[in-house]
């Protein structure tokens, strides 16, 4: 479905990613792990189109995206759900929900998203005339992703959904995700909490300084005693 090909990004003159090649197959979940400022919420933003290559390819669904503008690869079907939630704080649930399915025309089965999304997230039912910025951490993490679930994407983009969150709600974010993807939706997360995200993940990279290092079935880098040592705490 994806296919990085050693991408190069700048910001300015500094190198953030340095022939970064990766692989994502449809139906997968694919897991990018690595200490902060390695440069994976870069790549994300590189292929969500708010980043563009120097060098390199994107090939996703058979086209080249790389450096196409951000709303043209939201139509293409890959949604971004960005590290800090950025709901839309004066807005209420519902709302952002809607937000969400802007480029979308078929009214009954944008109700018919709605409902489902409020099926996966029954606590966004409960607040959805709640104006967003009134949300817990956790329950702004749920609209993030509901939002992106209305744009009916095929590759699902999520930066660090378990970041700042209480254990318990750390869970029930890792089982949503799973839930998404057997709903048939391809994800790409990038996640610091390294046990949880190869424990649900197929495949795993890992990035350090802006370079994939490592890279995997998530069983072999769970097992590798590299990885276990400077990601998962030496377990």
């Amino acid at each position: 479905m994806l296919k990085v090909d050693k991408i190069d990004v700048y910001y300015g003159n500094i190198q953030a990613l340095k022939e970064v090649s990766l692989e994502v197959s449809e139906g997968e979940i694919v897991t990018l792990i690595g200490a902060n400022g390695a440069g994976k919420s870069t790549l994300l933003k590189t292929l969500s189109g708010l980043l563009k290559p120097k060098n390199g390819e994107i090939q996703y669904m058979g086209g080249n995206i790389a450096g196409k503008p951000a709303q043209t690869i939201v139509k293409s079907g890959i949604s971004h759900v960005p590290e800090g939630r950025r709901v839309f704080a004066n807005m209420t649930v519902e709302e952002n929900l809607e937000l969400g399915a802007y480029l979308r025309k078929d009214k009954k089965e944008i109700r018919n998203d709605l409902d489902k999304v409020y099926e996966i997230f029954p606590r966004l039912l409960e607040r959805r005339k709640q104006l967003s910025g009134t949300l817990s951490g956790g329950e702004q993490q749920m609209l993030a992703m509901g939002r992106a679930i209305m744009a009916r994407p095929k590759l699902l983009l999520l930066d660090e959904p378990s970041m700042g969150l209480a254990p318990l709600m750390v869970k029930t974010i890792f089982t949503t995700i799973e839930e998404i993807n057997r709903t048939g939706t391809t994800i790409l997360l990038v996640e610091q909490n390294a046990n949880m995200a190869l424990s649900i993940a197929n495949q795993a990279y890992v990035i350090e300084t802006g370079r994939v290092v490592v890279s995997g079935t998530a069983k072999e880098l769970q097992a590798s005693e590299q990885i276990k040592q400077a990601y998962l705490g030496g377990i």
